[in-house]
């Protein structure tokens, strides 16, 4: 091996996930390749952003009933205004009186361009997203793109901040800098949840509702989620344990007895997850956690299972109630007898620009807003000091 070579090799050490695997094994075997495969994992260090064409749009994400917000949101629009960017902002958002009050921002206003949440499709119109506001923001805008999602840049003016990595105090010079291409992003992958339930007088509408013919006791409806965080079943309002099915690939792994159960992405595992008791992984690790809610069992641990496996969730047999489901804390509904739900890995991340870099920007993250590994610090202890 020549010097180049060592010198390659040494610097690929140094990413997330090391060098790629070798899939030849002795001088006949391999590692059948599966052309149906849709994850790549990269090295961190190489996810930049890149226009094929200068950004011409941009969607505005505000956090309604936050009049602290109604200035940086003035002073945002107004600038990409005046640097000829299509402004999309949600209807609303405009509805608040304090700007509707403000003749000053008029002007502005007849420029947008406005649309309703689940009503208007403007996934082939905006170029790229900013989020004013804390994690809930992003997580709404996540919500907004059921496929392709454009890059999102989002700003700290909310409560935990975890996604959150920029400050408005520079926003002029940052958001030129995106639309220069000038950035790293990290691809925080997401789960495609589907909801299929029995349901008497089902009918088809505009918003997803898939219909196939069910058994004697109605038509069977499926709603479709992009989910960032996480999935939570839980036992909703009732005194009883909660007893799923838990279904990997297929085969049934265990039945959950307790509070509930968390399925999150590795973006949710700082959420709720690391509440239960979870660790905490990286978004660019390729995974799925599993995290039951307050079981009753002293031996079940999270657990962390390859991404791209198909797992579902069924209420068992014997439960002695219903089990409730949300999707990022949104869209809550009941789980009955006969429904399931299906979860695997998405193949629409939510590609979430950096402030420095998808490494240093998470374990700034942790130290800022969840004070990770704090406490105070041992004293020094000199030669001249008894050990004992």
């Amino acid at each position: 091996m020549n010097c180049n070579s060592v010198k390659s090799l040494k610097l690929k050490n140094q990413s997330l996930h090391g060098t790629s695997p070798v899939t030849t094994f002795g001088p006949k075997a391999c590692m059948l390749q599966n052309p149906h495969a849709v994850m790549h994992i990269q090295d961190p260090a190489s996810q930049r952003l890149t226009w094929n064409k200068p950004p011409k749009s941009v969607l505005v994400i505000k956090k309604i009933q936050d009049a602290s917000l109604l200035q940086p949101f003035k002073e945002l629009c107004v600038f990409l205004t005046e640097k000829n960017m299509i402004v999309y902002v949600e209807r609303k958002v405009l509805a608040d009186p304090v700007i509707q009050a403000d003749e000053s921002f008029a002007a502005v206003i007849q420029k947008f361009c406005t649309f309703r949440e689940d009503l208007d499709d403007i996934s082939n119109r905006v170029d790229f997203i900013i989020c004013l506001g804390g994690d809930g923001t992003l997580l709404y805008a996540s919500s907004l793109f059921q496929k392709s999602v454009p890059p999102v840049m989002s700003f700290h003016l909310g409560s935990l901040g975890f996604l959150t990595p920029f400050n408005f105090d520079t926003y002029q010079s940052q958001v030129t800098q995106i639309i220069e291409g000038n950035a790293a992003i990290i691809l925080r992958s997401r789960l495609r949840v589907v909801k299929e339930s029995r349901e008497k007088n089902a009918r088809v509408d505009k918003k997803g509702i898939i219909m196939t013919k069910g058994d004697s006791e109605g038509s069977r409806k499926a709603m479709q989620y992009q989910v960032l965080n996480e999935v939570v079943v839980d036992r909703g309002p009732f005194s009883y344990l909660s007893n799923v099915d838990l279904f990997l690939d297929g085969h049934l792994i265990t039945t959950v007895q307790g509070d509930g159960v968390i399925v999150s992405t590795p973006t949710g595992s700082t959420a709720y997850a690391v509440a239960a008791g979870a660790s905490m992984i990286h978004p660019n690790v390729p995974a799925i956690m599993i995290t039951p809610i307050c079981p009753h069992s002293l031996s079940f641990r999270p657990i962390v299972v390859p991404a791209g496996v198909e797992l579902k969730i069924m209420l068992s047999r014997d439960s002695r109630n219903t089990a409730w489901v949300s999707f990022d804390g949104r869209k809550r509904q009941e789980i009955c007898h006969g429904d399931n739900i299906t979860i695997t890995t998405s193949c629409f991340p939510v590609p979430s620009i950096c402030f420095q870099d998808p490494v240093n920007d998470w374990f700034e993250s942790l130290a800022q807003c969840l004070h990770w590994n704090v406490r105070k610090k041992q004293n020094y202890l000199s030669s001249k000091e008894d050990v004992f």
